[in-house]
């Protein structure tokens, strides 16, 4: 038995996944740093899952295996936690893979900088076909390279909601388990249920006062395996309830609350807007009114606060507030026209810049990066089309 605790307490929950588990576990016993506890949880997986976990098992001491019956993803992340005797914990997707340095390069710098978690970019991984392997650097104009308390040190509510709308990723990150325990950090057991990175992501940001972001990409990321969530259009409410689970963790927190509750609101916007533009035609017109029930009461309660929003996105809102069915026949007409269709197609900086589409918000014609979004819809379409499709379709509004 180990005196000491490991540097590292990998995480990595497995269910149907005989496929890729050989190179995910691969990939994390040789890594650079030694010094890990690797934690496999088989949530009642009906391949050869368990069975691939045992063998590795079998031949290396700092492999732990928990067997249960299918909980779902957050109960397997919470039994691993719970388990793990690490210094830090990190997660590893069991259809992903991990460069060979990834814990070694996030340890030394989450040691040196005396974090609560560190966080890197990742690659976009496609197997099939051409096997590519796609940068997606963590690109964050406020948070770059530097220590800093994700709650107190931003200059405005803007810079705020850029950060926490990085993609929450947390398998490209570790976390000091302290810091988890003593702010009792734990995913949403949700059976069946996906996007349980949300509330966590969000819950590790609102708790921490010291973190730090790498650009390196480290962690390669898995896009076409079918089984996965990003892959899963019938899962149409998962994302609300994660929302309802941060909600939750607010209330729980009055202090956290007051301060924090209109930037999850808008936070949620995102998320929910980009829920109902996966889905199929009619799953999208009943989740358009599940959106206009809960913002409309966001909007009775004060949560709902212009100061977080860009112009366009709010202008946004008030349509989907003021007449969602109008909203949503309008957004299946612009989505189906050719114009959107040629628009969406890659431009160069894109293709440089991002592992991402290029795609554009099916009502206001503008991409989803922002301000600079709108330079670059210039850039590639011209400024006739950027004012005709981003004026002609948009009331705007002060409220």
């Amino acid at each position: 038995m180990r005196m000491n605790s490991p540097k590292v307490s990998v995480v990595i929950p497995c269910y149907n996944v005989e496929k890729y588990l050989h190179q995910c576990l691969d990939s994390v016993i040789n890594q650079t740093l030694t010094d890990l506890e690797i934690i496999c949880v088989n949530d009642g997986s009906r391949d050869s899952t368990l069975s691939i976990i045992k063998e590795y098992e079998a031949k290396d001491s700092r492999i732990k295996v928990i067997d249960k019956p299918n909980g779902g993803y957050g109960e397997s992340m919470n039994r691993g936690f719970d388990m793990a005797t690490g210094e830090y914990i990190g997660i590893i997707e069991s259809d992903d893979y991990a460069d060979l340095d990834m814990f070694e390069k996030l340890y030394t710098c989450a040691k040196e900088h005396n974090l609560d978690a560190v966080k890197s970019g990742f690659y976009f991984y496609y197997s099939k076909g051409e096997e590519r392997n796609v940068p997606n650097p963590i690109a964050s104009r406020v948070a770059s390279s530097r220590t800093f308390c994700p709650t107190a040190d931003f200059k405005s509510d803007m810079e705020l909601v850029e950060f926490f709308n990085i993609k929450p990723t947390i398998w490209s990150a570790i976390y000091r388990k302290d810091f988890v325990r003593q702010h009792n950090i734990r995913f949403n057991e949700t059976p069946g249920a996906s996007f349980q990175d949300t509330s966590f992501n969000f819950k590790v940001w609102s708790c921490a006062k010291r973190v730090r972001l790498m650009k390196e990409c480290f962690l390669h990321y898995r896009q076409d395996n079918e089984s996965s969530s990003i892959n899963n259009p019938g899962k149409v409410y998962c994302v609300c309830d994660e929302y309802a689970e941060i909600q939750r963790f607010l209330d729980e927190n009055p202090l956290l609350k007051g301060k924090l509750e209109p930037l999850m609101v808008r936070i949620k916007f995102d998320s929910y807007c980009w829920n109902y533009e996966r889905l199929s035609e009619p799953l999208q017109a009943e989740f358009i009114r599940r959106l206009y029930d809960e913002f409309m009461s966001h909007k009775i309660d004060g949560t709902l606060q212009k100061k977080y929003f860009e112009w366009y996105k709010w202008a946004r809102v008030h349509q989907i507030l003021d007449n969602p069915d109008a909203y949503h026949r309008n957004f299946i007409l612009e989505k189906n026209k050719p114009f959107i269709t040629d628009a969406a197609a890659p431009s160069e900086f894109t293709k440089k810049n991002s592992g991402d589409p290029y795609t554009y918000n099916g009502l206001n014609g503008m991409p989803r990066n922002k301000i600079s979004g709108g330079i670059q819809c210039i850039k590639d379409h011209g400024l006739g089309y950027t004012i005709k499709y981003a004026f002609k379709k948009i009331w705007w509004r002060v409220k």
